[in-house]
């Protein structure tokens, strides 16, 4: 089974006035390809600060990181950027999608920025947005679409550039019930049908319970790491 993901001894502090302030204590992580995980636990727990650290979106105090292979602890923000650009996809609490976009238009940007042209990009934009049953909303912006809309646009964009691994920050957390099943059981599918390797952060009950993997982080420290049955082929 390949690692996408390999973190070895992450720590991380914040200082915050004269405390400097653990967030991670020796954290060793392998998330394998074709993982569909939960990176579960309290507040203050430290997932988010892993999530972004396994990201490059914040570097460790110490340790290592490698994507698909590759270590990205030491590298210039430049090729870190370019690395994230290739190797992963964010999902975010917050959507962040481009308001003046449509849905199609925000998605197109990430491989606008890989070079790809304009033919071949809108042709990838709408079969990840058929691919979550956005078929008819691809011209309409964000502010008309509904939260649930948003997520899935913003899970096209994520899945793209077919990335490595797909990280999700509390995906749920903005959603109704219904829509956050919704959500789950699309990247449940994806992860299922085409082996689309998923770690979300998240406090929610439903996400936790619907993967096959599940972390849990106490005290910036691995409490415990449960395997749910088999990952996607």
């Amino acid at each position: 089974m390949n690692a996408i993901v390999e973190c070895r001894g992450i720590t991380k502090h914040y200082r915050q006035g004269a405390i400097d302030v653990p967030a991670l204590r020796g954290v060793d992580l392998a998330i394998q390809a074709g993982d569909f995980a939960s990176l579960a636990g309290p507040s203050g727990s430290g997932k988010t600060t892993l999530l972004n650290v396994i990201g490059g979106l914040d570097r460790p105090s110490a340790g290592s990181v490698k994507i698909d292979g590759a270590e990205i602890t030491k590298l210039e923000a430049s090729a870190l950027a370019d690395l994230r650009l290739h190797k992963i996809g964010f999902v975010f609490q917050a959507y962040n999608l481009i308001p003046v976009f449509s849905a199609v238009e925000n998605v197109e940007f990430i491989l606008q920025l890989l070079g790809q042209k304009p033919a071949e990009r809108r042709a990838r934009a709408k079969e990840v947005l058929h691919d979550v049953a956005l078929d008819g909303l691809e011209d309409r912006r964000p502010a008309r679409l509904s939260g649930g809309q948003q997520q899935r646009v913003a899970v096209a964009r994520a899945l793209a550039s077919r990335p490595a691994i797909v990280l999700a920050d509390e995906p749920t957390a903005n959603l109704d019930t219904e829509t956050a099943e919704n959500l789950i059981d699309l990247m449940s599918h994806l992860n299922q049908s085409s082996g689309i390797t998923f770690l979300m952060a998240t406090h929610d009950a439903r996400v936790i319970e619907r993967t096959r993997r599940r972390i849990l982080l106490t005290d910036g420290r691995i409490a415990s790491d449960e395997r749910i049955g088999e990952v996607a082929a």
